[in-house]
């Protein structure tokens, strides 16, 4: 190890400062060997009771632990706030900058060497990335892993099985028993959710970026394989801190258009875009939401809900990512770098593919159609997504009256109004719910079906926002629309039967008024003002960039280094 450990900064030192940092570590019992000399761990770690997808991380931060001591580092575990997409009101997203500056500074602080993160449900595994991206040190990822599958009265289910209950319910279908008995078949193993959704989707960026050791992305939280990861995950990041093998080395532009060409086949979530580019803007790559149009050549291999038909547990079984991957061979940098210190290739080169049916070639693929659209238009300047695996083929291309929601508020208050004006050639859509104007930017993208449509059989439509949806969701749903409409946005002028043109195929978003009509209405406009005015959501309201630049706080982008700048003692 040629470079001096920055651990030693602490407990390297002799005199009072020595003494302090060495005697309030003993009290924990820790002898004195273990502080004079050895990589310093720390394992960062986002268990909670109240992010039910984490809650078994104590169990596999021990094996992190013990792989830690296993290859001659000293482990400190360490936690920060936690993200349960379940729970959390108003939305996850809105805290997500806010735990980035919890890791960051909590990593910059402290005598680390290198950092194991823990990360499974949807937002902790951006955050912690972000936060660790703006220090740059030596890093590696372990996510917490799927769920199994659910068992419901003889079917395989899970939480794309949600939004299928939520229609069923709502049209009488279903019971209020029902749907109560179906909550424990779903969720019947630790673990985040078991289709391809935001959490999974998350664990495959990881995995494809080269933060993770291979197989991380689908090996279910419930098998021992996790814990065996883990602890392997453990010992290679003491040897990353001898080689010095930072994130900077690894987080190359390659890296993230492997990320976008896999993401594309496994028909991953809406928000890998809106995390993806947070991340980039981090470490300094210069990635915009047209890269992710680069990649229409890519098919969908994965047959996931809620794409498809299978589950993670069912894709870990086929052969897991790595199997995907190595249908990509041609498509991928493959000679980039990854955790391991080896290139990528490594990780795929010598899998197989169990069970064609669950991953599809490129030759024979389950969908031509896979990726993430980027539609720009009058109505987004600066663009809106839309996953086509998950939409209507009829829709793709499609014109319609807008029938308008002025907020998440409004919308409960009409969808289900008999007397709302709407029939199945409309276009819902929904304002105010973006990064500043909801604040945060929630999962209410894929709008319910009205009512009085669902009685007769109408499953989908096109539906507009600026909001997110769930990437257990599925429809003919455009997302992130930017610029928002809280902030003068295009959105925010459109008005009951306005004519919208969707044409994916062409990229085209558009409400068909003129910009004379456009500018006019923008000068009538009274925009919203901060929902509150104090504390960290003031914060965010004031600083939060527009879904195009990955929604991260202006001041966050770019990074401070390790470095500590002052020293109390």
């Amino acid at each position: 190890m040629d470079k001096e450990l920055r651990s030693r900064q602490w407990f390297g030192r002799k005199g009072k400062d020595g003494f302090i940092y060495r005697a309030w570590m003993k009290n924990q019992g820790i002898p004195a060997h273990e502080l004079q000399g050895k990589p310093v761990i720390g394992i960062c770690n986002t268990w909670s009771e109240l992010t039910p997808c984490n809650a078994h991380f104590r169990e596999l931060a021990e094996s992190v632990k013990h792989g830690i001591y296993e290859a001659g580092g000293f482990p400190v575990e360490f936690p920060v706030m936690s993200l349960g997409e379940t729970l959390i009101k108003p939305t996850a997203m809105l805290y997500r900058n806010l735990v980035s500056m919890d890791v960051e500074e909590s990593i910059r602080a402290n005598p680390i060497d290198g950092v194991v993160l823990l990360c499974g449900c949807d937002k902790t595994t951006p955050a912690l990335v972000m936060g660790a991206c703006s220090v740059n040190i030596p890093t590696i990822v372990v996510s917490g892993g799927p769920m199994l599958t659910g068992k419901y009265r003889g079917h395989d289910i899970s939480t794309s099985d949600v939004w299928r209950f939520s229609e069923a319910h709502r049209s009488g279908k279903m019971s209020d028993d029902e749907l109560f008995t179906a909550e424990a078949c779903m969720t019947r193993s630790r673990g985040h959710c078991a289709v391809m959704g935001t959490a999974s989707t998350m664990a495959c960026m990881v995995e494809s970026l080269g933060l993770t050791l291979a197989e991380n992305a689908a090996i279910p939280a419930a098998d021992s394989r996790r814990k065996v990861l883990a602890h392997l995950s453990g010992s290679r990041i003491v040897d990353m801190v001898k080689e010095d093998l930072k994130l900077s080395d690894i987080l190359t532009r390659k890296a993230f258009e492997n990320a976008i060409t896999v993401n594309a086949a496994i028909g991953g979530s809406t928000n890998f875009v809106i995390h993806l580019l947070a991340i980039a803007a981090r470490i300094g790559v210069d990635l915009t939401m047209d890269d992710f149009n680069n990649v229409k050549n890519i098919p969908l291999l994965a047959n996931l809900q809620p794409s498809g038909k299978y589950f993670m547990e069912d894709f870990f079984y086929a052969g897991g990512l790595p199997a995907l991957m190595k249908e990509l061979h041609n498509e991928l940098h493959s000679g980039i770098i990854t955790v391991s210190g080896n290139p990528i290739e490594d990780n795929y080169v010598r899998s197989e593919c169990f069970n064609r049916e669950m991953i599809a070639t490129l030759d024979n693929p389950f969908n031509e159609t896979a990726g993430i659209v980027v539609v720009k238009g009058n109505l987004s300047e600066n663009g809106a997504v839309l996953k086509p695996s998950a939409a209507s083929p009829s829709l793709m291309k499609h014109t319609g009256k807008a029938v308008v929601f002025e907020n998440i508020e409004d919308y409960k208050a009409k969808i289900d109004d008999p007397k709302l004006n709407v029939d199945e050639s409309s276009v819902l859509v929904l304002k105010n719910v973006g990064p500043k104007g909801y604040p945060g930017m929630p999962e209410v993208g894929n709008m319910s079906i009205p009512k009085k449509l669902l009685e007769k059989g109408v499953t989908d439509m096109v539906r507009i926002s600026d909001g997110r949806m769930s990437g257990t969701g599925f429809g003919t749903v455009v997302l992130h629309v930017s610029p928002e409409a809280a902030i003068g946005g295009t959105l925010a002028i459109v008005q009951d039967g306005d004519i919208i043109k969707l044409d994916v195929a062409a990229g085209l978003l558009e409400v068909e008024l003129s910009d004379v009509e456009i500018n006019e209405r923008k000068k009538r406009l009274e925009l919203p003002g901060n929902l509150t005015g104090r504390g960290y959501v003031w914060l965010y309201q004031t600083h939060v960039e527009q879904a195009h630049l990955g929604a991260d706080m202006d001041f966050l982008k770019g990074g401070s280094g390790s470095g500590v700048l002052r020293d109390s003692h």
